[in-house]
């Protein structure tokens, strides 16, 4: 008799132990649905010849073959063809040994496959290194069940466990298959979801729906909310009351003013601490954006993994491109503590699992340890919140890295879990560092500074901040120069008006915009003046100055755009077309105007050099970076001291009262 695989219900050992535990799913195999066929390397391995080592410690290639997308039976089940072999050594399909290892008390996992038809299955594991290697096979017949006892003992550094499936005379089917651990170790926890949204109902409500089609999820799930912050309402949405139903009391949705990310996650996990209506409340709140599409299977990981962990620990899943689908962002990302900047770990950003499966990727193989998780989706024990409070009053930008470094100097790390992961709308068609986010990046990177950083006045942050500025001033994007001074000028006034703030200063960076030529985009391109120019330029390779010639170049870069007019066509004509792609600071100074296309293609605004803004932002810049030296311990102390009163579930109360819908 087999036993089909359960997250919550306890399993039995298939193979008659009477002293087994009984065991929990902490990963189920899943497979794409029809319309997610694009997504298919993701779930099964390519093609690729891995180099597997054999049993006399030499070296052999293993051959590994295309699925079909009609050989996806259903989201558990998969057709092998006879005499293929398919890998499931994928992104969401292998174990992540080394993670469980090292964040868990875990010593060993169990790998349970259900099978129907003629054929082999072979389990191999990986070092950090990414050397695979053989650790057993079985040939199957029939209705099969197999179980495997694998060891977490040697995957400290890295390492995955995964399997392959070889098709005998006939087509083998797999079932379904799941990654196990005893289920006496650590209690089951209770999740609630908080999405914030605004303008985005469609997304909020088909998310919904999603969720509560999953069984699995349902009896982990505490309740869903979703802040709605918008003015195209959630509740108006056609699907709005079929997604009530299937939620089954478990759905609330709170409209609030739009205070951005951080104001809407801040409700979610101020509502969490709060619990429902009997009192009762779930151990994590999961963080999710709106515009994604999510598996209810990676937020079942995410939990089972936390649940296990040796101390509370935030739970980050990856993004993935929703429009170019094994495209990851990330697949661990840090904040430099000198320069205070964040992002991938070097060679750990835009992975596409198209061009090289996971096998391929020994890189993958290494455990990385991240400083941090996008809020996209994001896993926060409840215990966390009680101990550090919610989110920094910053609308948008900085919110999540700073919680996560707030988080560890508490003592609570944060796991970028592999396997864990939501598909959200591509970045590609944007460039926020040059509109009115501007302002937020750089004055919640200073604050975050301000809060965190180990160095002296900020270790480079003051300098990078300068450098910031006036790549802006020299590249012609003065709406960006003035927003980062802006950011800095009112980062400077402390963090006492923060919360104020919160429902102001996005509508003010906006409303900046109209008042820069560079910054109003058209769609009419026929409507912009053509391209003319007094003397053609010499073409030649856009990069940027070499190092030892960086600070005099910039200074006489500066001085020309201060000193030298513009020539006259120019006041009239743009001299150039110049794509996004390359509109850098680099490259903008060769020219006194230019048509410069959008990010997301679909129009072009006029830059034009003016001496006087140059003058002006770089006057300010200096009198602003001077003034942030010279005060930065002092306001450092500031913050510090004001952090946890910022941040306490007692003063966000008091914003959300300020800024209710609806006596909401």
């Amino acid at each position: 008799m087999t036993e089909s695989v359960s997250y919550i219900s306890p399993l039995n050992s298939s193979r008659g132990a009477g002293d087994r535990p009984s065991l929990r799913a902490v990963a189920r195999v899943m497979f794409p649905t029809a319309a997610d066929v694009d997504a298919a390397l993701l779930y099964v391995d390519g093609p690729k010849l891995p180099e597997v080592e054999g049993g006399d410690g030499g070296a052999v290639t293993v051959q590994s073959d295309e699925v079909h997308p009609d050989d996806f039976l259903s989201e558990r089940s998969l057709r092998v063809r006879p005499g293929a072999r398919v890998s499931l050594g994928s992104y969401f399909n292998a174990f992540p040994a080394s993670y469980w290892k090292w964040w868990t008390s875990l010593e060993e996992v169990f790998l349970r496959v259900r099978t129907t038809g003629a054929g082999t299955v072979i389990v191999f594991r990986s070092n950090a290194r990414g050397q695979a290697q053989r650790v057993e096979s079985q040939r199957v017949e029939g209705d099969s069940q197999l179980e495997f006892s694998l060891t977490l003992e040697p995957f400290n550094d890295g390492g995955w466990y995964w399997f392959d499936l070889v098709g005998g005379e006939d087509s083998l089917v797999l079932e379904e298959a799941a990654w196990l651990v005893s289920a006496a170790i650590a209690p089951v926890g209770t999740v609630t979801l908080g999405m914030t949204t605004f303008n985005r109902p469609d997304y909020a409500v088909a998310n919904a729906r999603s969720i509560a089609a999953s069984t699995d999820l349902r009896e982990v799930l505490h309740e869903m909310l979703i802040v709605d912050q918008g003015t195209q309402l959630v509740q108006d949405e056609p699907d709005y009351d079929q997604a009530m139903t299937e939620m089954r009391g478990r759905l609330r949705v709170i409209r609030q003013g739009n205070m951005g990310g951080s104001g809407g996650y801040s409700r979610g996990m101020y509502e969490t601490l709060q619990g429902n209506a009997d009192g009762a409340r779930s151990d994590y709140f999961m963080t999710l954006d709106d515009d994604i599409k999510v598996d209810a299977e990676s937020i079942l990981r995410a939990c089972a993994f936390a649940d296990h962990c040796r101390v509370p620990t935030i739970v980050g899943s990856h993004m993935f491109d929703l429009y170019n689908r094994t495209l990851l962002n990330a697949f661990a990302e840090v904040v430099d503590p000198y320069s205070f900047k964040w992002g991938p770990i070097k060679g750990l950003g835009q992975i596409d699992f198209a061009e090289r499966g996971l096998r391929s990727r020994r890189d993958l193989h290494r455990r990385w340890d991240a400083d941090y998780n996008g809020w996209w989706m994001c896993l926060i024990p409840v215990t966390v919140l009680e101990e550090i409070g919610l989110s920094l009053p910053v609308f948008i930008k900085w919110d999540d890295s700073e919680y996560s470094l707030r988080a560890r100097e508490a003592g609570f790390p944060t796991v970028s879990l592999p396997g864990s992961a939501v598909w959200h709308v591509s970045w590609a068609d944007k460039d926020d560092a040059v509109d009115w986010q501007a302002y937020f990046h750089a004055r919640n990177r200073l604050i975050a500074a301000l809060l965190h950083s180990p160095f002296f006045k900020g270790g480079r942050m003051l300098r990078e901040l300068l450098m910031t500025e006036t790549k802006h001033t020299i590249a012609m994007q003065y709406y960006a120069g003035r927003l980062v001074l802006d950011g800095i000028s009112d980062a400077l006034e402390g963090p006492e008006g923060l919360h104020d703030q919160i429902v102001t200063a996005a509508a003010q960076a906006r409303g900046k915009k109209s008042d820069f030529q560079e910054a109003r985009v058209t769609k009419d391109l026929a409507s912009l003046p053509p391209v003319r120019t007094e003397k053609p330029r010499r073409r030649r390779e856009a990069k940027p100055p070499a190092t030892p010639a960086l600070i005099p170049w910039t200074l006489a870069t500066v001085a020309r755009q201060v000193l030298v007019q513009p020539r006259e066509l120019s006041r009239e004509h743009p001299e150039t077309v110049v794509a996004h792609m390359d509109n850098k600071w680099y490259w903008m100074p060769r020219f006194d105007s230019a048509l410069v296309t959008s990010a997301d293609g679909a129009g072009a605004s006029i830059y034009q050099r003016d001496p006087s803004q140059v003058r002006q932002l770089t006057a300010e810049s200096l009198r602003i970076h001077a003034e942030l030296f010279r005060r930065w311990e002092s306001l450092a102390k500031r913050y510090q001291q004001a952090l946890p009163s910022i941040t306490s579930p007692e003063e966000w109360a008091k914003t959300f009262e300020r800024n209710a819908v609806d006596g909401q």
